[in-house]
Formats: C-alpha cells, sequence, structure tokens
C-alpha cells in the first residue's frame, strides 16, 4: 500500500522526468559513442533497478554528464573489444553493491569539495569541448580534448551550414526557454522537437542519427580479460566512484526538497544492480539525474514509483516509437549537451575564488586541468592525494604548536606546582605536549624538543596527549635519548592510555627509570622539588 500512496502524483511526476529524459538520455548515448539507443536503454535499466531498490524514494537515476564522459574514455579504450567495455560497466555496478554492502555510503562524503568541484567543472568542459564538431555537422575529432583545441580553426572552416544553424537554434532555445514555461515544457524536449522539426523542412543537410535497432538489446554475461584485468578495475573504480558520488549528491538534493532521508548505504546498492543490468544488455552506466529528480519532485513524485513510471514510459518509447528518433540531427543533440554542460561546471564556487582559500582554489584548478587534459583516474587520485597531504600538513602543523615549554605565568599551574616551579625554574624545562601526535608533525616536534637551554633536568609532560602513532613514538623515543647524550636528567608525566599502550609496544620508555615516570604533573613536580639538586 505505502507503494502506491501517491500514485496520482508519482505518474505525473514519472512521466515529466521521461519527457525530459527521453533528449538526454539520447544525447548521451551519442556522445558516448554506443549510440542513441544505448542511451534509451541506460535511461531505462538504470532508471528502474535503482529506484526499485535504492535508497532514495523520489530520485530519478540515468545517464548523466560525468558518467557519459567516464563511458566515453571506456568506450575509446576498448574500441575494438566492446564487450570488454561494457563489462567494466558489470563491474562498477558490482563494486558500487560491494561499497553499499560494507556500508562506504557514508565516506564518499568525506571527498574534499574541491576534489569534486575540480573535477565536475572538468567533466562540463570535456562535455562542452567533444561537442562543439558535432554542434557545425562534422563528425567527432580524434586526440580527445587536445586534440578538439587544436581542430578548432578547421572545425570554424568546415562548419556545415544546415547543421550550424539547427545545433545553435537548439543550443538558444536550451538557454532563453524560460524556467517558469519549462514546468510546462521542458527546455531538452522543446529544442529536440523544434530543432528536428526545422531540419526536416528546412535545413534537411543536416546530419541525423539514421536507422536504429528496435525490439530488446541482446543479453551478453561479462567477458573479463586476465590481461586486461588491471586496467578493467581501475575503469570500473572510477566509474563506481564518480556514481556514488553523483548520486548521493543528488540524493542530498532530493532530502531538501521532499523534506526525507535517504539511506546511503541502500542507494549504492541499487545503482550498483542498475548498472550491472545495463552493462550486460549494453546500454550506458548512469547514476543519481539532479535535473530529472527535481523535476520529478515538483511534479508530485514522492515514492520510488515515480523513477520506476519514468523507465516504463521510455520504455514505451524505444519499443513504439523508436523509429522516429532516426530524423533527429547530431547538432541538435549537441546543442542540448553543451549547455548541460555548461550547467554541470561549478560556477558557483568559480564565483568565489577571489575570497575563497588559496589552497583550495589551486587544488580545484589542479584537479580541473588534470581531468580535462589528462586522464580522469589520475585527475581524481592526485586530488584525494594532495587534499589528503594539505590535510595532514595543517594538522601537522596545528600538532606542533600543540608543543610549549610552560611557565609559572600562564596560568597553567596550580598552587603547589608554582611552589615547586619556582625552586626548580632554573634548573629544570617543562614541555607540555596536547591533542593528538602523528607522523605529519614528527620532525617538527622534534626540533620542538631539543632547546634545553642550561637546564640540567627535562620534564616531559604527556597529559594533554590523546594519541600517537608509530612515527610519533619513535621521535619521542629518540627526543628522550637526544636529552639524555647530552647530560640531561630526563622525567615523563602524565602518560595515560591508549597512548601508554603505544609507548608500551615500542618500548618509548625503556631508557627512563621507572623512578622517574609520574603519573601527573604535580607528583613530578613535589617530587623533584624535595630532590632539587639533580644526581
Amino acid at each position: 500500500m505505502g507503494l502506491f500512496r501517491n500514485l496520482k502524483g508519482d505518474i505525473y511526476g514519472g512521466v515529466t522526468a521521461a519527457v525530459v529524459a527521453l533528449p538526454l538520455a539520447l544525447a548521451f548515448g551519442v556522445a558516448s559513442g554506443a549510440g542513441p539507443l544505448a542511451g534509451l536503454w541506460g535511461a531505462i535499466l538504470v532508471g528502474f533497478f535503482a529506484s526499485a531498490f535504492g535508497g532514495t524514494s523520489s530520485q530519478v537515476s540515468g545517464p548523466t554528464g560525468p558518467m557519459t564522459v567516464v563511458m566515453t574514455a571506456v568506450l575509446m579504450q576498448y574500441s575494438d573489444q566492446p564487450l570488454i567495455a561494457f563489462s567494466v560497466v558489470v563491474m562498477g555496478g558490482a563494486l558500487q553493491i560491494v561499497f553499499g554492502l560494507l556500508r562506504l555510503g557514508s565516506l564518499i562524503s568525506l571527498v574534499p569539495y574541491t576534489v569534486i568541484s575540480g573535477f565536475m567543472s572538468g567533466i562540463g568542459c570535456i562535455i562542452i569541448l567533444l561537442q562543439l564538431s558535432a554542434l557545425v555537422g562534422l563528425g567527432g575529432v580524434e586526440g580527445g580534448t587536445v586534440g578538439v583545441l587544436m581542430a578548432l580553426p578547421d572545425i570554424v572552416k568546415n562548419a556545415q551550414l544546415d547543421a550550424s544553424l539547427a545545433g545553435f537554434l537548439s543550443l538558444a532555445l536550451m538557454i532563453f526557454w524560460p524556467a517558469k514555461l519549462s514546468k510546462i515544457l521542458p527546455a531538452p524536449l522543446l529544442a529536440l522537437i523544434i530543432g528536428t522539426g526545422a531540419v526536416f523542412f528546412f535545413w534537411q543537410d543536416a546530419p541525423v542519427i539514421g536507422t536504429i535497432p528496435t525490439g530488446f538489446p541482446d543479453f551478453h554475461l561479462p567477458e573479463i580479460s586476465y590481461v586486461l584485468l588491471k586496467d578493467m578495475l581501475g575503469s570500473a573504480l572510477i566509474l563506481a566512484l564518480l556514481g556514488a558520488i553523483d548520486s548521493l549528491l543528488t540524493s542530498l538534493i532530493a532530502d531538501s526538497m521532499s523534506s526525507t532521508a535517504h539511506h546511503s548505504n541502500k542507494e549504492l546498492i541499487g545503482q550498483g544492480i542498475g548498472n550491472m543490468v545495463a552493462g550486460v544488455f549494453g546500454a550506458i552506466p548512469g547514476a543519481g539525474a539532479t535535473m530529472r529528480t527535481v523535476i520529478n519532485i515538483r511534479a508530485g513524485g514522492v515514492t520510488r514509483l515515480s523513477g520506476m513510471i519514468h523507465s516504463l514510459v521510455l520504455l514505451g518509447i524505444v519499443l513504439g516509437f523508436g523509429s522516429l528518433a532516426e530524423k533527429i540531427p547530431h547538432a541538435v543533440l549537441a546543442g542540448i549537451l553543451l549547455k548541460v554542460g555548461w550547467d554541470i561546471i561549478d560556477w558557483d564556487y568559480l564565483k568565489l575564488i577571489r575570497r575563497a582559500p588559496k589552497k583550495g582554489v589551486i587544488h580545484m584548478f589542479l584537479v580541473l586541468i588534470l581531468t580535462v587534459f589528462v586522464d580522469l583516474i589520475i585527475a581524481v587520485g592526485t586530488g584525494l592525494v594532495v587534499a589528503s597531504l594539505s590535510f595532514v600538513k595543517h594538522m601537522s602543523d596545528l600538532q606542533v604548536k600543540g608543543v610549549r615549554t610552560l611557565e609559572s605565568a600562564n596560568g597553567r599551574f596550580s598552587d603547589e606546582e608554582a611552589d615547586a616551579w619556582r625552586q626548580l625554574s632554573p634548573v629544570l624545562v617543562l614541555y607540555h605536549l596536547e591533542g593528538p601526535m602523528s607522523f605529519g608533525a614528527a620532525k617538527g616536534i622534534f626540533n620542538r624538543l631539543i632547546d634545553y637551554g642550561e637546564a640540567e633536568m627535562v620534564l616531559f609532560d604527556f597529559s594533554g596527549v590523546t594519541y600517537v602513532d608509530t612515527t610519533a613514538c619513535l621521535t619521542f623515543r629518540d627526543t628522550l635519548l637526544a636529552a639524555k647524550d647530552r647530560g640531561k636528567r630526563v622525567y615523563v608525566c602524565g602518560v595515560e592510555d591508549p597512548v601508554q599502550k603505544a609507548f608500551a609496544g615500542l618500548k618509548v620508555l625503556n631508557t627512563v627509570s621507572e623512578h622517574d615516570i609520574f603519573i601527573n604533573r604535580q607528583q613530578a613536580l613535589q617530587h623533584l622539588q624535595g630532590n632539587s639538586i639533580p644526581v
């Protein structure tokens, strides 16, 4: 009963989302190189199974710009082995299911925003660049984005008039069609209808899609090549990660619009099932689609039934009216995708770069440039590594600041400690350490702990330390040895679990007499006060 509690709204939402999905699915299919039918079946299969088994009730899934760009690269890599390419899609879906079963959904949110922003903006740029030749009626350009940039003079010089008129008409409708009217007639569908009609009646020299096979797609079991397994896994991983990020970001938008809470791990499982089914039927992969999800919710879609209806409507179209798609011009689809690519670019962040933290801006542009001109996997991997190293450096700086020499004037001493300190201060230096201590801060901490001046005794107070890793433990051990080598009497206090366990495991305090290790700072100072002449 729960699935049908909003039947009218779900039907209207699903039908409306399907109307918007139709031109986009065709365009993404053509752009990927797999063909328009692969795009439509991707929308049908991923959309249905992700809705049926996913964790976001009102989400509509299907081919998206980012997933299409990755799939284009996969199809180009295995251009002579298309079955291998779609086996990568199946592997990507299987990885998404594994992510969900391992409850990694919440970890996706740990990917830094600068990585997501740079990657998405790079994807938008790739879509725009790769559609430029189709926009003016020319075939694909070899060499990816670099090849397109180098071929720009030839693209402009050899532009086909009829196709250019249709392409720019489609793009203009996408840009200037009022948002209020889009609720009645979505801009992508309007551009598809008017652009195709204009070519049919006036600009008949513009290249069109041509013959499209009808009926159900063929089923193929995945094919695994052990020679190519490493490359296949790399491509599958980027599909899985990108699809997960894309879907869960859309889930957050759906939550905010519908006042619901999605289940991230269940959503990953649903997306994985959808992509596995798409892969075995030769369809392109998909993810949660923001535009279609928003339209579905605004039209009244509430339950998972709306996404399933969206797929069933597309199924009816592809089985009953597939021949009509043969007349759609490539230039019209390119015009639609150009606007999609433009919208994918993270303009909100780009508008803030003058005031945003410089490290974040540099990080974002690094990922963007690598995405556009090098490789998607390298871009994401480099982005995550740079973000991690940047975070480690920042935390290390904070950890080093957590090492300080205490003096009575700073208000950290109790009255008893202050009395002991007044007697001991000429011959004792006291280091107070606090916070977590990790490998990134080890060297800086060591440098802060070697300036003993004329003091004859050194007291290391670990009462504020909550965590130490192996590198930090060994650094502290070397520090204690270095102080002893310089003739200093070394004392330690305030070591508690879990630091105590880490120190014991690595024998950090073995060089310190157990009589010189104290429970807390007050006990240590009062003991030293009674033995103020060091031995």
